[in-house]
């Protein structure tokens, strides 16, 4: 997605930023290679004087600025150093926010929207909303570009402004709770032949509200929230298709945009606790985010594998839990309320549901996992609730927790438990065909290698509700 050969770069030029020359612009045009990026380190520093970036667009199109982001002394699991804020510009013109959780450097990606053919300058401020302990952020390995690949996608991402809580919420909210982290589009075609519908959707670090976090980690596999946020139809130019562009509004309905554009940029903002949308922005909310949305998901996979491709998405989500305190001390794998990420086994995995034999409520999957020092007990993804197994189709995610300082190598077998979600039980039988991943974190709270995977096929039924899907000799 980021490579030369597929990318037509933007050519850097101006004078050095924080005592890094930019050593390609003092060569002959001729010998300027067709990649330029910015060497050293941009420094943004509390009340210190912004950064300019001199650019030279070659044609008219979306611009994307990539950098590894980190910001001494923060923390997004201390209260009082979650993050610092940099307000991102272009020509005057704000583009986007980045909100730095870390203080080790962080791959990011954002939109800059669109320019014209020639020269123009990015302007890098530290930005309010940065947290007491924030002093400067570091931005390495900077580069601009005009990807070609998926052009169209970024043409019609949207642009996301920050929670407010208006009139009366803190209207930095997203510098400290539920930011946003990662967006993706996915396509499919229209009714209209040659016309396509693009869909993107968003990652944030948690939610405030909506679906509480026990359930979260076993019907999702995850505490971060995903969700779709826009979609619209577009044309063979790639033209937005009036009248076809809908949103996820308060309650996960789907409305109809009629908000404002910039260029073909809609513009939202994240107005409920659990990240849901509304196309009525509030006065001059400070913070907004245009994520780079150039990227997919991989074919066949669950939404959560876009968090798999950046793993401090997970390291973030479990900091959150920890500085809100919504983490069991000690970690009990008996209840359900959520104890330390890292004891949990992170599993995706693939289901299809057939046809009810009668009425009743669908049969939902769990799944369940065997210790080699323990066979006899049983720990369960659902932690024995009804409502926790997962009920919808396709491939999905979910967590198994297990006593605290579980390995892969101490996991005799990984099974896949039937389990209707309502009173009744409506006889449909449901097959298990893959686990595509499994993983734990490690003490940084990052992902470990996945080293559990099978493939094959089971089908689970009323008479016979479990099955053994990998055992540890046989995986």
């Amino acid at each position: 997605m980021r490579s030369r050969a597929r990318h037509a770069v933007l050519v850097l030029t101006g004078a050095a930023l924080a005592g890094a020359p930019l050593t390609a612009a003092a060569r002959p045009a001729a010998a300027r290679p067709a990649a330029v990026s910015v060497p050293g380190t941009i420094v943004v520093d509390r009340g210190g004087p912004a950064r300019s970036l001199p650019f030279t667009a070659p044609r008219d199109g979306e611009a994307v600025i990539t950098f590894a982001a980190s910001a001494p002394g923060v923390s997004w699991a201390r209260k009082g150093a979650e993050s610092a804020v940099v307000s991102i510009e272009v020509d005057g013109r704000k583009a986007t926010d980045l909100v730095v959780p870390s203080s080790e450097p962080v791959e990011r990606s954002l939109g800059l929207g669109r320019v014209r053919k020639g020269r123009h300058k990015v302007t890098l401020r530290f930005a309010g909303g940065s947290a007491p302990a924030a002093e400067r952020v570091r931005l390495t390995g900077t580069r601009v570009r005009v990807p070609s690949e998926n052009a169209v996608a970024l043409r019609h991402a949207p642009i996301v402004a920050g929670r407010t809580g208006w009139p009366f919420g803190d209207p930095y909210q997203n510098a400290t709770t539920d930011t946003p982290l990662l967006a993706w589009h996915e396509t499919r075609p229209a009714a209209t032949p040659g016309h396509r519908i693009i869909e993107y959707s968003m990652v944030w670090s948690n939610e405030d509200g909506g679906t509480d976090t026990p359930a979260l980690m076993a019907r999702w596999g995850r505490t971060t929230d995903i969700e779709w946020v826009y979609r619209v139809e577009v044309d063979e130019s790639g033209r937005r298709v009036e009248g076809t562009a809908v949103y996820q509004a308060p309650l996960h309905l789907t409305f109809q945009f009629t908000g404002r554009y910039e260029d073909d940029h809609p513009v939202l903002q994240t107005c409920t606790d659990n990240n849901n949308l509304c196309d009525v922005v509030s006065p001059d909310p400070p913070l907004r985010f245009l994520l780079d949305a150039s990227g997919t998901r991989p074919a066949g996979r669950a939404r959560e594998a876009v968090m798999d491709r950046e793993p401090w998405t997970y390291r973030v989500a479990a900091q959150e839990m920890v500085r809100e305190g919504k983490i069991e001390q000690p970690s009990d794998p008996a209840t359900r309320e959520v104890g330390d990420p890292r004891s949990y086994l992170f599993v995706e995995f693939a289901k299809t549901t057939g046809a009810a034999a009668e009425w009743g409520s669908a049969p939902g999957v769990a799944l369940g996992v065997r210790l080699r020092s323990d066979p006899s007990t049983l720990y369960r993804s659902d932690h024995d609730q009804p409502t926790w197994s997962i009920e919808r189709d396709g491939a999905v995610a979910t967590t198994v927790e297990l006593p605290e300082g579980t390995t892969v190598s101490d996991i005799a077998s990984i099974e896949a438990l039937r389990r209707p979600t309502g009173l009744w039980d409506n006889g449909a039988p449901a097959t298990v065909t893959s686990i595509n991943r499994g993983f734990f974190l490690d003490d940084s709270y990052l992902p470990q290698p996945s080293s559990i995977r099978w493939q094959g096929s089971v089908t689970l039924t009323r008479q016979n509700p479990s099955a053994v899907l990998w055992s540890s000799g046989l995986g």
